[in-house]
């Protein structure tokens, strides 16, 4: 493991001399800074403190609050009891003094881990009394305090919330009524599944305690409830230490229990989609009884480091770090760190590094871990260590890591300079040349979860007004969205209805009847009249009327904008610049920001060490099956890049394989599925590979290291066309589907139907990525697997997707889930052809049916359809794709039906947002979105680059010219204005 210690008295150069000789003259990052900040702006040495890493004007900042900053002589030890003993004078032993009481602070400190530099923060408000022993969390960007010791005893049991976020932060105290956790110091404070702030453990000075108390952040009046979880109950103890993975599982490791002995167990804490919590005790025991240590999660590996052990000794250097990988089963996933070990491949002896100690804090940034400060040997600490875990553990490489640093720290700052030379990486990394990049891997989201004010942890408050303009120059320019691809738009219009031509020959060829497109009776035979068998999916008799709007447009959506140009190095960044901005919905119709995209390698076969640290990796975790291995090869939201060769990893026995698996899940399902909220719903992709992982690195990736616990993921068809990586696009999702089948659902699309994408793209690119013979296999084996794909999805019994619409034939639900898998577009008949290609009218003021400009005998359908549909079903709203829309997102008939397109810049011409739609537990949902690649941008990638994403189907797609997008037909074509919802 790669690290440095960061000492100040210049014994090894690091962050506390680098940072403060620089942080006089540093006056970039000013709006970062509330108050005040001074040259020595390092906590300094101090023990019982706490790091927290949260979002602050979109960047991670590492925030030190708290903690005892004096010592006094004395022959007893400084550990505490156990049994109620102050943690801070009295108990087992690390040397000769006391930590005085008198020394506690309640200062606060903010790192800002890019670029290495501490600031301090001064904050008015309800400020909280100077405590140690205490515990925080981050809520949605605040930072929330509970508990500890301090001059005057034990803090108040009030929770204290600070709210960066704002002009001017304060402090706020929250004070719960009703039972509660109370006083108490050495215990833990977590926020788990991104809602529930958990209390547990500790001591009231009087004993040990073992409870479990619970607060849920969404649902005022705010009250703490005392949780009895199910499953095997951890002991009562003190200074145990926890973290929350990133899917929203706490892990409790270690701690004293009651009879004065430390502890080596860990146990997980979930709260499962029925409300019932759960714990349940990791396998194995630690290698080393600790308490009094610290633990910070990279993914899905736990670090803990230091500690006390038995009779107060701290553990010893050769023991001082473990890991536990909660991916890996049985008591393998407990590893010491060891040097030269061969599963953890340790250039360095962390060990060493971080050496003895006790009561110190650490906190993960990406494959970083922080510890700073704690006691040794009678002392106070004031180091900061920085720790790189192997990239090995993640089964990427070094070349690939230090492609994704680029992403995460400022190279060129003299502290990580310093500390890139200390450990050896500086040729490599300062070689590179990387442009500067404010993006980390911190957030899962990157958006603001809340806000608090008056009293509340809140929906995002509004920000300031931004005045925004597209990247490539005013409105009038000729690079601004106005006068961008005039061509295009120009051979879009007149092509309109090449891609339905296809389509309707399928219909003739298939002999059924469309039936009229002009009146709301369907005609032909293949109608089927709707099934009253299916509970709960509106069949005819179930007609009633459409409750009051639950779900919601929330009127505000979430906006990622590109990074600046830099005209002196005359480029644009590659990666995202992280500039979040909340725009009214109502500012979407000149809206034109672009975005970059993250830039880093993917896994391909024609990278050796890539492919060869995975084979080592699949060496240490056995054989896995073809599912784990897409993935693994293929779920890197931050640091996935096309590659430059074009061969795809599987073999046609594997891709039939991963059919197989996928194909039994569909097998399982009904035609309309039922999900549970909340979720992210997803429009066409189109083969995009590239958007969508960076939808994933935006808003939340499908993985244990992402949000897959707690929210489902709705895929609403057309994976595959157009784009350059269908393959990868839909292995992928097929791989999520059978890892998570009750999670991730893929419903099915147009091109879905192998008339379609055997001439728009998929089959080409199959026999270009896999041979002739096999490509053509491949192709017809995935083709009958889309026969299988459900078409509708209902969420919380409100909300009805699907791929095209209802056209003129679909009036209840159960119509559609009458319809037997697998289908084709023969036994599909009408119905089937509406559910995949009808759209709605121009704008409101056009009802019933209307021919579509797609082609004769393709429909569009009114707002009254939407009302009848809506209400005869007792659903609220339909939310759909299947239409490239500018702005990623549209509203249609007065906010029942949304549109959601997710690929950016359709076919290289269309200039479009992508959005997704997250659907959250106060049924709200919320738009967020990403633009296409700058220009400028673009021309500053590779020939190779270019070449894959934009060029190899031009031909196809000028041939075969997608549909326009929606409200650019011309300017005599109505349009919609987006309204704020209900």
């Amino acid at each position: 493991m790669l690290g440095a210690t960061f000492a100040r008295d210049g014994r090894a150069r690091g962050f506390d001399d680098a940072t403060n000789a620089r942080f006089t003259t540093n006056q970039r990052h000013d709006g970062d800074r509330a108050k005040t900040t001074r040259d020595d702006a390092s906590p300094g040495a101090r023990c019982g403190h706490t790091l927290t890493a949260l979002r602050w004007n979109q960047r991670t900042k590492i925030v030190c609050f708290g903690g005892a900053t004096e010592l006094e002589g004395a022959s007893a030890s400084a550990l505490g009891d156990g049994r109620g003993g102050s943690p801070l004078h009295g108990g087992g032993r690390d040397g000769t003094n006391w930590v005085k009481l008198s020394g506690a602070t309640s200062d606060l400190r903010v790192f800002d881990p890019q670029g290495g530099e501490w600031d301090e923060l001064k904050c008015g408000g309800d400020v909280p009394s100077a405590r140690a022993a205490h515990g925080a969390a981050t809520v949605g960007g605040m930072l929330v305090v509970h508990g500890g010791i301090g001059p005057d005893g034990l803090a108040d049991g009030d929770l204290y919330v600070l709210d960066l976020a704002t002009k001017d932060p304060k402090w706020h105290r929250v004070h719960v009524k009703g039972d509660g956790p109370g006083q108490r110091y050495a215990h833990v404070l977590s926020f788990v599944a991104q809602r529930f702030l958990v209390v547990i453990g500790g001591t009231d000075g009087s004993k040990c305690l073992g409870d479990t108390w619970v607060l849920d952040t969404t649902t005022k009046p705010y009250a703490w409830s005392k949780c009895n979880p199910t499953g095997p109950t951890p002991s009562p103890r003190t200074y145990a230490s926890a973290s929350t993975r990133t899917d929203g599982l706490l892990l409790l490791c270690g701690g004293r229990g009651a009879d004065g002995m430390a502890l080596n167990d860990a146990f997980g804490l979930a709260r499962h989609r029925d409300g019932r919590w759960e714990w349940a005790e990791a396998p194995g025991k630690a290698p080393t009884r600790r308490f009094q240590h610290a633990t910070a999660f990279v993914d899905t590996r736990l670090h803990i480091t230091g500690g006390a052990s038995a009779g107060g000794q701290l553990v010893p250097e050769e023991t001082t770090m473990s890991m536990l990988d909660t991916s890996a089963g049985g008591s393998t996933g407990w590893r010491e760190c060891k040097r030269d070990g061969p599963k953890t491949g340790l250039v360095q002896d962390a060990n060493a590094l971080v050496g003895p100690r006790c009561r110190h804090a650490s906190v993960s940034y990406g494959p970083f871990i922080f510890v700073h400060g704690g006691l040794r040997n009678g002392a106070l600490l004031d180091d900061l260590v920085v720790l790189e875990e192997p990239p090995e553990e993640s089964g990427t490489t070094r070349a690939e890591r230090s492609r994704e640093f680029a992403t995460l720290i400022d190279p060129n700052s003299l502290a990580w300079r310093n500390w890139l030379t200390d450990t050896g990486l500086a040729a490599e990394i300062l070689g590179m040349h990387s442009p500067r990049n404010t993006r980390d891997t911190f957030a899962i989201n990157t958006q603001r979860d809340a806000t608090y004010s008056n009293g509340s942890f809140s929906s995002p408050s509004s920000p300031p007004e931004v005045t925004l303009r597209p990247l490539g120059g005013s409105p009038s320019s000729p690079d601004s969205p106005e006068g961008m691809n005039a061509n295009a738009e120009q051979e879009l219009r007149h092509a309109s209805a090449q891609e339905a031509a296809a389509a309707l020959d399928l219909v003739a060829r298939r002999k059924f009847s469309l039936g009229g497109s002009d009146s709301g009776s369907p005609g032909g035979s293949s109608v089927h009249t709707p099934s009253p068998g299916f509970a709960g999916l509106g069949s005819p008799g179930d007609a009633r009327r459409t409750p009051a709007s639950e779900v919601r447009l929330h009127h505000r959506a979430v906006v990622v904008a590109a990074a600046p140009y830099d005209s002196e190095s005359k480029s644009t960044p590659r990666g995202v610049a992280s500039m979040v901005r909340q725009l009214s919905i109502d500012q979407f119709e000149n809206e034109a920001r672009r975005i970059g995209t993250p830039g880093a390698d993917m896994y391909t076969p024609g990278d050796t060490p890539a492919k060869l640290a995975r084979a080592r990796r699949a060496a240490e975790l056995g054989a896995q099956p073809v599912h784990r291995v897409v993935i693994t090869h293929l779920l890197h939201p931050h640091t996935w890049e096309p590659s430059q060769d074009r061969r795809f990893f599987l073999n046609a026995a594997a891709i039939n394989e991963l059919c197989d698996a996928a194909e039994h899940c569909f097998k399982n399902e009904e035609t309309v599925l039922r999900v549970n909220g909340p979720a992210k719903i997803f429009g066409d992709l189109h083969g995009q590979f590239g958007d969508l992982m960076r939808l994933f690195a935006e808003y939340g990736s499908p993985s244990t290291a992402g949000d897959i616990a707690y929210i489902d993921y709705v895929f609403l068809g057309d994976y595959v066309d157009r784009g350059a990586y269908s393959l990868e696009t839909i292995s992928l999702l097929l791989a999520l589907k059978i890892e998570y089948p009750n999670s991730v659902h893929l419903l099915r699309g147009n091109h879905e139907e192998s008339d379609i994408n055997g001439l728009f793209g998929f089959r080409i690119e199959c026999v270009e990525r896999l041979g002739e013979a096999v490509g053509d296999q491949v192709w017809r084996r995935f083709n009958s697997l889309f026969e299988w794909l459900p078409l509708a999805a209902v969420i919380e019994d409100r909300i009805c997707c699907m791929h095209g619409g209802i056209g003129r034939s679909v009036t209840h639900l159960s119509q559609i889930n009458d319809l037997k898998r697998p289908l084709t577009m023969e036994n599909g008949g009408v119905e089937l052809m509406d559910i995949l290609w009808s759209d709605p009218t121009e704008n409101d003021g056009i009802e019933g049916l209307r021919p579509n400009a797609r082609g004769p005998g393709l429909v569009t359908f009114g707002p009254d359809r939407v009302r009848a549909f809506c209400e005869t079903n007792g659903i609220q709203m339909i939310v759909r794709a299947h239409e490239c829309v500018m702005d990623g997102f549209e509203r249609f008939a007065q906010g029942q039906l949304l549109t959601v397109f997710s690929a950016t810049n359709y076919c290289g011409t269309a200039n479009n947002a992508g959005a997704i739609l997250v659907l959250g537990r106060d049924l709200t949902l919320y738009p967020k979105l990403i633009h296409p690649l700058p220009p400028i941008a673009m021309e500053s990638l590779s020939p190779s680059d270019r070449i894959d994403d934009n060029l190899w189907l031009q031909d196809v797609n000028r041939e075969r010219p997608p549909t326009p997008p929606r409200g650019r037909f011309g300017q005599s074509q109505p349009t919609i204005g987006l309204i704020n919802p209900i």
